[in-house]
């Protein structure tokens, strides 16, 4: 379960030509002081020792993404592809958001958190294939003005940038300079329904390079939560405590990665039964659970994406403890069918057959326990109205667009990344529900690889049963 907040980057509405658009324009005239005169120009110019430009070797990534360059220019004989990596997004003024490059972009060039702003990657028709060549703009000389006198790309303000010979040997593409390419109307690009539908089904099955990073990702968000579990102490003695654990995890995930990988729910009492909260300004008080929803993202882009459910004090109470673990025995019936060959929806199908036999034992529903299953019914789905799994990889909601014969009604098969999340949350107003009930929310979430014979939790070193779970806590608090 991820924020709504953490919107796909393979959106298939249709929008301009970036390179069309007006740039935003900044106005620094209020501001600005940096020097124009001749005299300081020629100077700023002149006598700087010459800068090492050596060649990189390729990044791990690279043969894994020409590899679904080749597949994908398989599906397109003879068409002019147009990947952009996107622009940076003005926050206020003269400030912009942190620069992320279109998944697909990056699931293609191997290019992450380091990717240049504006790129773009072409697929020219020759042959029966495609002659490949990555457009980005390269960085400026010392005798230019841009390195010292533009913020949005010039080295004294952000840095050194790479030159077009050092990309081409990092990613193993061409390069040529952004100011060499020509946009077409014949151009497929992202505004395209069935490139975005290729695209994202092309990412269904994760190749040895992506599942790699999906361990990693998941690693590093378990020491995430043994953070937040070290400090929910001092987030307990704060009026804002949720943002105490939000800055924790946020601070694990620039340590480790490159972010989050979706804006971290921190939802302590019947904050938990908001599914997306993510105000997290909430206290974190003891007695009550906090349910927390985090991933860290890595500098390639890759993201986990889990949730577990903690007593702020250490211990369950006996009707958290039960949900809890009915929520645990959902998440485990759901693992212990994957395998190659079953339809994606069977998983969600599975754990919801324990939560409607759960809220049927406790004497929540109006009808039996046959009658609930019923497609035409679902009484049990008032306490959990979303989705048991989705995909996940380069973005965290993965192959969003894929069709839904691949996607939910797709059959499983090795190599594929994707969630198992169930939950309970009983809303503080629900007169459905015992009173003990009421402001309870519980979700478990673990990141799963299908495996040739069967299933492998990503994220089973990180405590799931009450037990492990206060053992935990007592560890680390």
């Amino acid at each position: 379960m991820t924020s709504s907040t953490a919107s796909s980057s393979d959106a298939t509405t249709p929008v301009a030509d970036p390179l069309a658009e007006a740039a935003v324009v900044i106005d620094n005239s209020n501001r600005s002081t940096t020097p124009t005169s001749s005299a300081f120009g020629s100077y700023i110019m002149t006598d700087w020792a010459d800068s090492a430009s050596p060649l990189p070797e390729p990044r791990e990534q690279a043969p894994f993404a020409a590899k679904r360059r080749a597949a994908l220019s398989l599906r397109y004989q003879g068409k002019r592809l147009v990947i952009r990596a996107g622009d940076m997004k003005q926050r206020s003024n003269d400030t912009f958001y942190a620069y992320r490059a279109h998944s697909a972009f990056s699931h293609l060039t191997g290019w992450g958190s380091d990717a240049e702003p504006g790129s773009v990657l072409v697929f020219e028709p020759a042959g029966e294939g495609h002659d490949v060549t990555l457009y980005f703009r390269e960085r400026a000389g010392r005798d230019s003005e841009e390195f010292y006198a533009n913020p949005e790309i010039g080295e004294f303000w952000i840095g050194p940038r790479p030159s077009l010979a050092q990309v081409a040997a990092d990613l193993g593409v061409n390069t040529r300079d952004l100011s060499d390419f020509v946009a077409s109307d014949d151009d497929l690009t992202l505004g395209n329904d069935a490139l975005n539908r290729d695209l994202s089904e092309l990412r269904l099955v994760k190749d040895e390079y992506e599942v790699e990073q999906m361990r990693q990702a998941v690693d590093a968000t378990g020491r995430g939560f043994d953070d937040i579990i070290s400090e929910i102490g001092r987030a307990s003695e704060h009026h804002r405590g949720e943002r105490i654990v939000e800055g924790v995890f946020n601070a694990r995930a620039r340590l480790d990665g490159n972010t989050v990988g979706y804006d971290t729910i921190a939802a302590s009492g019947s904050h938990a039964c908001i599914l997306h909260w993510t105000t997290n300004d909430g206290p974190v008080t003891p007695g009550d659970l906090i349910l927390i929803d985090a991933g860290i993202e890595l500098d390639s882009l890759y993201t986990a994406d889990i949730t577990r459910t903690l007593p702020v004090n250490g211990t369950f109470t006996p009707t958290q403890r039960e949900v809890y673990e009915a929520v645990r025995e959902a998440a485990d019936a759901a693992f212990a069918i994957v395998r190659p060959g079953i339809k994606f929806r069977e998983v969600h199908e599975t754990a919801m057959a324990v939560i409607a036999r759960h809220t049927s034992e406790w004497g929540f529903l109006p009808v039996s326990l046959e009658e609930t299953l019923n497609p035409q019914t679902q009484y049990h789905r008032r306490y959990m109205v979303h989705g048991t799994s989705h995909h996940l990889g380069i973005d965290v909601h993965d192959c969003a667009q894929a069709r839904r014969d691949l996607y939910l009604d797709g059959t499983l098969e090795a190599g594929m990344v994707f969630t198992i999340e169930p939950g309970l949350y009983f809303q503080p107003d629900d007169l459905t529900v015992p009173e003990q009930f009421r402001g309870i929310g519980v979700r478990i979430e673990d990141d799963i690889l299908v495996t040739e014979s069967g299933a492998e939790n990503l994220s089973i070193n990180i405590p799931r049963t009450a037990d492990d779970v206060e053992a935990w806590m007592a560890k680390h608090a």
